[in-house]
């Protein structure tokens, strides 16, 4: 009896699963489909079986130039990671091995500045972009990216850090090893699981990132969310173009996201099974 409540119960537990797994991924099949249809086609309604074209992605091609938009992105995304990582295995590793009094003080505060509204430090970031001229750089995009995604950055190695046993950062300094040594060739090593999901994370968070994109941009440094919003425009809407856009810009995460998905979900299980 037992065994076949178990059994009902882990085929009740798939059936959800499946139907979580379809409301996530019905969006994406709608733009999906809705990028293969004609604009006439595209406001008529939803369609499993629409007539198939590609005069969508042939028409945003031709109005834009998709490939210094997915440079851009790769650049801003790719960037302000590496940035994150050298600012934040360094502090990670600091209140991990080293922490005082206030360090969780600290982390609180750093995650606090995540609740705060985008909307609310706007007008500041904006008049220094401009009066720095890194309005519509990379070089300002990727700093502004990796500033914003650092706490949460900093607060996943500051978890996967504390999984490793001390003992052995101790035993390092004993035979010699240097404060950088330790750190770059004894703690970063033994967590490239936990580093690896943090890269590939903020990857994520900066590829998404619209806010700034498309408020300090105009043509030299926007990416694929500026590209997005390039087809909007005040006559309307053109759901099939803008369908096509989205997937043309989501596509090469969505990508990246699958053949990483294993290394991703052994990061953020590092450290959870002792």
């Amino acid at each position: 009896m037992a065994r076949a409540v178990s059994t009902r119960t882990r085929v009740g537990y798939t059936i959800a699963a499946w139907v979580v797994a379809l409301l996530i991924f019905f969006p994406i099949l709608y733009t999906i489909i809705t990028s293969l249809r004609t604009e006439q086609e595209a406001i008529s309604g939803f369609t499993l079986l629409p007539s198939f074209t590609l005069e969508s992605y042939r028409e945003v091609q031709h109005q834009q130039n998709y490939l210094k938009f997915f440079m851009n992105s790769v650049i801003l995304a790719v960037g302000s990671t590496i940035l994150a990582l050298i600012v934040a295995i360094p502090c990670a590793w600091a209140m991990a091995f080293a922490p005082t009094k206030r360090t969780k003080d600290v982390l609180m505060w750093m995650l606090s500045t995540k609740m705060m509204p985008a909307a609310a430090v706007l007008v500041p970031i904006y008049l220094i972009f401009l009066r720095t001229g890194l309005m519509d750089t990379r070089l300002g995009l990727t700093v502004l990216l990796m500033l914003i995604n650092l706490p949460i950055v900093v607060w996943m190695l500051y978890t996967y850090f504390r999984e490793i046993p001390g003992e052995i950062l101790e035993a390092a300094r004993m035979d010699g090893a240097t404060l950088w040594g330790e750190i770059w060739h004894i703690l970063t090593p033994m967590a490239v699981p936990g580093i690896a999901s943090t890269l590939l994370l903020n990857i994520i968070l900066a590829w998404n990132e619209a806010f700034w994109t498309i408020r300090l941009t105009t043509t030299n440094a926007a990416p694929l969310t500026a590209f997005i919003a390039s087809f909007s425009s005040p006559q309307g809407l053109f759901w099939a173009k803008l369908s096509a856009a989205s997937v043309m810009a989501i596509a090469p995460i969505l990508i990246m996201g699958w053949f990483s998905q294993k290394q991703l979900v052994r990061g953020l299980t590092f450290g959870a099974v002792k």
